[in-house]
């Protein structure tokens, strides 16, 4: 099961979180299985039915002044009962002062409780962004990541077979590179793959016969990207004569990364292939086909439509034959 640590969340700094530990320090380790952030609602009067394991509890302004209103004997009763679920942490939103008895149960428990300056609602929001890029499934892939004509093409093969060749040709035709070598693929539900660098060879290429290149350096910004949506897999693989290749384009071929089912062209390499151009062309038939028009099968159509008058043509000379 996917999962983060709460010192995880406090760490963070692209989110904006501004979360400061209050108590519960023990339990900085425990994890986050959830992205959805969770409001006690009625965990407050007694019924702590609904709240759940793995989960950040917010308390917000209503929360607290609910908390407030009830006697000091049923304010630790609720507390308690609250603090008893193995729950993740819990957050008090506008820098609210917690209630003594709240300390004391969540360092007894172990339970980290946390206090930001944010309002409840942009917290939940920048929480939940953070958590669902966290908790997302991941893998890693070999190959090249670009964007071209705002199309996300994932290029794979086997190695020296001519993938950071090609997308260095891609880069000079105008387009942009996200990621070489090693992509790091994140999924977003329900089924959204979007392709990262490594931190350590952001911008960088390895070209056989002249090294390390940052592209970046020698483009400019507009040459690259941090992450795209992968659309398309492209596998390059060496020509073989004896294997019959799809001439047509009928065939729909699939490339499964994280249970996501992406269309896959494959591409034999021989010399005097241009490459590049060939995955410009394919990365404008995809964007036909999202606009509802399928060449090959359009072409398929009046084929047979071809086929079918002819032979009717061919009955009726027949028949005035007779």
């Amino acid at each position: 099961m996917l999962n983060i640590p709460v010192i995880k969340l406090i760490k963070d700094k692209d989110s904006r979180l501004h979360l400061e530990p209050l108590t519960g320090k023990a339990g900085l380790d425990k994890k986050i299985v959830i992205p959805r952030i969770q409001k006690p609602g009625l965990a407050l009067t007694g019924d702590t039915s609904n709240l759940h394991p793995g989960r950040i509890q917010v308390l917000g302004k209503a929360e607290m002044r609910y908390l407030s209103s009830l006697s000091a004997p049923k304010r630790k009763s609720v507390i308690e009962a609250i603090c008893k679920i193995d729950i993740a942490c819990i957050v008090l939103t506008r820098n609210a002062e917690p209630p003594k008895p709240l300390l004391a149960m969540c360092r007894e428990h172990g339970i980290p409780l946390l206090r930001t300056k944010l309002l409840t609602s942009t917290f939940v929001n920048r929480a939940t962004r953070f958590l669902d890029e966290s908790l997302a499934a991941s893998t890693c892939i070999h190959g090249v990541l670009l964007d071209v004509f705002g199309v996300g093409i994932l290029i794979v093969g086997k190695s020296g077979i001519g993938k950071s060749e090609c997308a260095l040709d891609l880069v000079l035709r105008g387009h942009r590179l996200v990621a070489d070598d090693i992509i790091n693929v994140r999924k977003r539900p329900p089924a959204t793959l979007y392709g990262t660098g490594s931190e350590i060879i952001k911008y960088h290429m390895e070209i056989r016969g002249l090294g390390i290149i940052n592209f970046r350096d020698l483009f400019g910004i507009s040459a690259v990207r941090d992450r795209k949506v992968i659309e398309i897999v492209v596998e390059l693989s060496e020509w073989n004569p004896d294997m019959e290749y799809d001439r047509l384009g009928l065939e729909d071929h699939r490339y499964s990364i994280l249970d996501v089912s992406i269309p896959l062209i494959q591409i034999p390499v021989r010399p005097g292939r241009n490459l590049s151009a060939i995955i410009e062309v394919a990365a404008r038939n995809h964007l036909l086909k999202m606009g509802g028009f399928h060449s090959a099968r359009e072409f398929q159509e009046r084929l047979s439509a071809e086929i079918i008058a002819n032979d009717r043509r061919i009955q009726d000379l027949l028949g005035q034959l007779e």
